[in-house]
């Protein structure tokens, strides 16, 4: 018998094209030997699955489809939303209450790391490094100093939606007047924005992902573009180099993968995840040169594309795609 998937993507953030395109992605590496599978797509409107019978409306009492000529619910759902419903807890919470498998983290884990102000201060008390930040609520943005802001933060600083996993609404501000056009701009995206100090070094991600029978943790990438930062344009549009694995020694290598296997060993998280850190110069305590490794956020259903960061580092780990997601799926089904 084979397993029916279904590919969970859209949602209701600005990335909702990019999570369709990561679906057709995971949906051209699934084993078609043990998987069958249908993207479904939520939006605040409908859910609908995409079948070969044509669109169908998911009722959302078990999770079901007509599909074939009958009324089907799936074994399993890959969720692949950057962004609300599905990378801040509230569709795993659904799917624990109707009992349906699924392949991120659990309610907890996903809440935290959309939270990124709360994730950053949760792990800084792990000893992780992560810039100094502070949080600005929609309802007190009148009351927003940019002077007190600048002594905190410093200059630049990056302004970003607090909440939300891509790069819409994300600012980098290098003078006190553009702060608050920059505050702005990420409260179109989000209730809470969050300014963070600017750190000048190397940026690097790792993936990773474990199950009851092993753990893998991938080569690092380091992200090298001629923008301002890694922005929209930068992680859709092709502006930018991506070097798998990082020009990094190996022992910095080592260490980027031991504290991402730690970061999802706290974080309790499951299926893959992907870290993504600034390296920064700094002096160790005997006076020699060493690196910082600095936490920028925590992606727990990264992009999925044939040119996403996850394929291309499962492929420089010299496995395949293909197996990897079976080891998710099976694990969770069985």
């Amino acid at each position: 018998m084979k397993y029916l998937i279904a590919i969970v993507a859209g949602g209701d953030s600005s990335e909702h094209d990019v999570s369709m395109r990561s679906a057709q992605g995971i949906r051209s590496w699934l084993d078609p030997e043990r998987f069958d599978s249908v993207v479904v797509e939520l939006t605040r409107e409908a859910w609908t699955a995409h079948t070969a019978d044509g669109d169908q409306p998911v009722d959302r009492n078990d999770f079901s489809f007509a599909m074939g000529g009958r009324r089907t619910k799936p074994h399993f759902a890959y969720i692949t939303i950057h962004g609300t419903p599905g990378e801040d807890g509230r569709l795993q919470g659904y799917f624990d209450l109707i009992g349906l498998p699924y392949s991120t983290s659990g309610v907890l884990t996903e809440a935290l790391t959309f939270d990124k102000f709360a994730l950053c201060n949760h792990l800084r008390g792990y000893g992780v490094s992560v810039a100094e930040s502070l949080l600005v609520r929609r309802r007190n943005r009148d009351a927003l100093n940019p002077a007190e802001v600048i002594e905190r933060v410093g200059l630049p600083c990056f302004v970003k939606p607090n909440g939300g996993g891509s790069s819409f609404g994300v600012s980098k501000v290098k003078t006190a007047d553009a702060l608050r056009e920059a505050v702005a701009k990420a409260l179109e995206e989000d209730e809470e924005v969050m300014i963070e100090a600017f750190m000048a070094g190397t940026e690097v991600t790792c993936g990773c992902y474990k199950t009851s029978r092993a753990e893998h943790v991938l080569p690092v990438t380091e992200v090298v573009t001629a923008n301002e930062f890694f922005d929209y344009d930068a992680k859709y549009n092709g502006q930018v180099e991506e070097i798998t694995p990082a020009r990094i020694s190996d022992d910095l290598t080592r260490r980027v993968q031991q504290l991402t296997s730690a970061i999802y060993d706290i974080l309790r998280a499951r299926g893959i995840i992907r870290i993504d850190y600034i390296l920064t110069p700094e002096t160790c305590p005997d006076g020699t040169p060493g690196t910082r490794i600095n936490l920028l956020e925590v992606n727990t259903t990264p992009g999925m594309t044939q040119t996403s960061f996850i394929p291309q580092q499962i492929r420089a780990a010299g496995m395949r795609v293909e197996d990897a997601l079976s080891e998710i799926i099976l694990d969770q089904i069985s």
